[in-house]
């Protein structure tokens, strides 16, 4: 009973089920359409991206063309609708496979910078009408030339004082005429340097949770200032830290009603959520596929590292892990297919995916030794990559307080 409340019917379970048993390399029972688009991602990647994205990596940004080629083969659309040049609807199904081949240069950062505007977009698209014809009017203004690869669009909510409590930002906006003027910080903010728009939480109200909007800020606006950070991994990210003084942004950009950005922003972070999960399961796959392959190739004393029984326990954990690590993500991703969202699913998801790569990552650098400690391979740039994703999306520590909290609200946790 507590399972069929929570979404999780025997049903979908057992569908579920069947599609763990194939790893990402035996689709056999995808839709027609799902295999055509994996095929074109699959060319994408090969063509595009795996050639070129050490050379990326060391330059610290990916080309601006990757983004107009990217949206040739419909990478930017998932899930926006047609009237703006996206794809319309499209299940989460589509979300995993487009990860999942993206995952396979095991570089995090290129599809970070190239697909930001994925956590940009929905506070768009959900905000409520004012009916005055602004919002839609913003909305043609900045998703048609993103989903072309024309603009790029990022969204910042992260101050220097937190990142995870939205309620409590401190950037401010108050109304000067037809403007906004916006004084404050902004950190850690994903694309933030090359962005042409900047979806932007701010504080328009009172304290807390009710007096929180969401603002457009143009790239050009006189007095934001952008610099570039430089983080452990991440490199092509365009990870960015903004200063706004004295911003002043036309009325017209506030999404949706003024206060009401809450919402708009923590809905948001419940599909990042499972974004980041299902990175760290693809990336895992990618250092086992690496680590196996070394083990072949590898000789020591006569043998092939394959042949030892130390190595091969060693992949049968790291296996063993990503196949647990895939069956939850794969029930989860069903649900979120039947529109079903379970915030503490995600939490957890997160939490336990992240810490599963960090095991299965060790577990290659001890197969590949020095190789992995080499520029170019895709063992040594997750391992840099990885850690960003226990902090992203809400630290592993805020998952925690917060699956709890909404476990006891839901009655899973005895009083």
């Amino acid at each position: 009973m507590l399972l069929a409340r929570n979404g999780w019917r025997l049903p979908a379970i057992k569908k579920a089920y069947q599609r763990t048993l194939a790893t990402r390399f035996d689709r056999s029972d995808e839709p027609a359409e799902l295999s055509m688009f994996r095929e074109s991602v699959r060319r994408f990647v090969e063509k595009e991206v795996t050639p070129y994205v050490s050379e990326w990596e060391e330059a610290g940004a990916i080309p601006k063309h990757l983004a107009r080629k990217a949206a040739e083969v419909g990478l930017h659309g998932l899930g926006i609708p047609e009237r703006y040049g996206g794809m319309g609807d499209s299940n989460a199904w589509w979300h995993v496979t487009l990860v999942e081949e993206m995952c396979k240069p095991g570089c995090l950062g290129f599809i970070e910078s190239l697909l930001v505007h994925s956590i940009a977009m929905p506070p768009l698209l959900a905000a409520e009408d004012r009916g005055d014809g602004q919002l839609e009017a913003l909305r043609q203004r900045i998703i048609p030339p993103v989903m072309r690869g024309e603009k790029r669009a990022s969204l910042a909510v992260t101050e220097p004082s937190g990142g995870s409590d939205v309620a409590n930002i401190r950037t401010k906006a108050y109304v000067d005429g037809d403007h906004y003027v916006i004084n404050g910080e902004k950190t850690l903010i994903t694309g933030g340097t090359r962005a042409d728009f900047i979806a932007m939480a701010v504080r328009t109200g009172g304290e807390g949770k009710d007096g929180v909007s969401v603002i457009v800020v143009d790239g050009d606006t006189e007095g934001l200032q952008r610099t570039r950070l430089k983080t452990t991994g991440w490199w092509p990210s365009d990870t960015s830290h903004l200063s706004l003084t004295d911003c002043r942004v036309p009325r017209s950009n506030l999404v949706g009603e003024e206060n009401r950005g809450f919402p708009l922003i923590m809905n948001n972070f419940n599909m990042e959520r499972f974004h980041l999960a299902l990175a760290a399961l693809c990336l895992g796959e990618t250092c086992l596929e690496e680590a196996e392959s070394w083990a072949r190739q590898r000789h020591t004393f006569g043998q092939p590292l394959l042949q030892r029984p130390v190595i091969q326990h060693r992949l049968v954990d790291m296996r063993t892990a990503l196949t647990s690590s895939r069956a939850w993500v794969t029930v989860t991703a069903d649900q979120l297919s039947r529109g079903h969202v379970d915030v503490a699913n995600m939490c957890m998801l997160k939490n336990h995916c992240s810490a599963m790569l960090r095991d299965v990552v060790d577990g290659a650098v001890h197969i590949l030794g020095g190789a992995s400690y080499v520029r170019g391979c895709k063992t040594e740039r997750i391992f840099r990559d990885m850690n960003v994703l226990a902090i992203g999306g809400g630290s592993s520590e805020i998952m925690k307080d917060l699956a709890f909290r909404q476990l006891n609200k839901s009655g899973f946790i005895s009083k």
